[in-house]
């Protein structure tokens, strides 16, 4: 059986390979890739070159990226974590045949999997199965960036992803899928006012459509208009927390900037390069502000019993059944046929096109 894939061959190189599929064995299943979804940071940072696995590897034990030591060379065949399949072949008795399963595999048509190996998600029946691509990982990404603020209110003692957006204020850096998925979800846990910063007016538009408030940060000094309106007392302005979701510097900078006194930024962009914008002696050293990277490898220290993958795509499928309508209609601004996959990577990457959030349709 022959499966095709996207592999990314060299920077602007992206092509469609015909592979042939392994046997099916016994505990395993078979898939058939029904959508692919876009991630335009990773991704794309493969199509430019500019990975840092491109360049260096991540030593596990220590925790350090040894450079000249690459961990990932070309061709990558591996591209994309957010896929819907149907169960087409199961000798296992961990999933039926017929199931509509989430599941990270990359951009292929279809995906032999090992229960023991592979994490997968049965979707339930009342999900729209085009928004489950953002059940596996994409959404479980966003939902670790609510229980790292919730784990910075309440340290261990998190009850919910509300904890740590419930009646506060509450800014996103970056309308991508990432900082647009977010805002649903602090806005679906109570949040008293979500702000979204974005450069880009239809993504703000976006936004909007959401139920978030929007500024553009190219109106004056963002950090100015967010004080003049935030206010808690003499001297205390600014966002209570401000979820950073593009992989700048200096949109890290601006998040930090954002923040009242003795706030916390939770990061959860990629960044890909220097950090040249970051003026850490300014705003981060006089207000004595935080910064917490929220990465799907780890969720919060002494969280990990509670709070597992499954949990946070569990949360994820709760927030797509309340907000997948606004979801579909205004954050999917693009849904593309597969064998169009590297075209429109290649068009992203250039930015020769632009959407919100792309998913591939086999």
């Amino acid at each position: 059986m022959s499966e095709r894939a996207i592999v990314v061959t060299a920077p602007g190189s992206v092509e469609i390979r015909e592979e042939q599929s392994p046997p099916a064995r016994a505990g395993t299943f078979r898939v058939e890739t029904l959508y692919s979804g876009v991630s335009a940071g990773t991704e794309l940072s493969y199509v430019k070159g500019t990975n840092p696995l491109l360049r260096a590897r991540l030593d596990p034990e220590l925790g350090l990226f040894v450079d000249g030591e690459p961990a990932q060379a070309y061709p990558v065949t591996r591209l994309g974590y957010m896929e819907v399949g149907r169960v087409t072949e199961s000798a296992t008795p961990a999933v039926a045949r017929g199931t509509l399963v989430a599941m990270a595999y990359g951009h292929r048509t279809g995906h032999l999997a090992d229960p023991l190996v592979d994490r997968f998600v049965p979707l339930p029946p009342d999900l729209d199965p085009l928004l489950g691509v953002y059940v596996a990982h994409a959404g479980p990404i966003c939902a670790n960036g609510l229980l790292h603020a919730a784990a910075d209110a309440f340290g261990p003692a998190v009850r919910d992803l509300g904890d740590g957006v419930r009646g506060r204020r509450v800014a996103v850096v970056g309308a991508g899928m990432i900082g647009l998925l977010t805002a649903a979800f602090a806005l679906r846990h109570g949040a008293e006012s979500v702000l979204v910063l974005d450069a880009t007016s239809r993504r703000r538009a976006v936004a909007a459509a959401l139920g978030c408030a929007v500024l553009d940060p190219a109106d004056g000094d963002p950090a100015v208009a967010v004080k003049s309106r935030w206010r808690r007392g003499p001297g205390d302005r600014g966002a209570d927390v401000v979820f950073q979701c593009r992989g700048q510097p200096a949109a890290l900078h601006l998040a930090l900037r954002l923040l009242r006194p003795q706030g916390t930024v939770v990061d959860l962009a990629f960044y890909q390069g220097g950090a040249g914008d970051m003026r850490l002696g300014e705003e981060f050293h006089h207000n004595g502000l935080s910064v917490r990277c929220a990465q799907i490898g780890r969720v919060p220290r002494g969280l990990a019993a509670a709070w597992d993958r499954e949990r946070l795509s569990a949360e994820t499928v709760s927030m797509v059944r309340e907000c997948g309508e606004g979801i579909r209609r205004h954050v999917v601004t693009a849904v593309v046929p597969f064998d169009k996959g590297p075209e429109l990577l290649r068009d992203l990457a250039s930015r020769a096109r632009q959407e919100v959030a792309t998913i591939l349709e086999c």
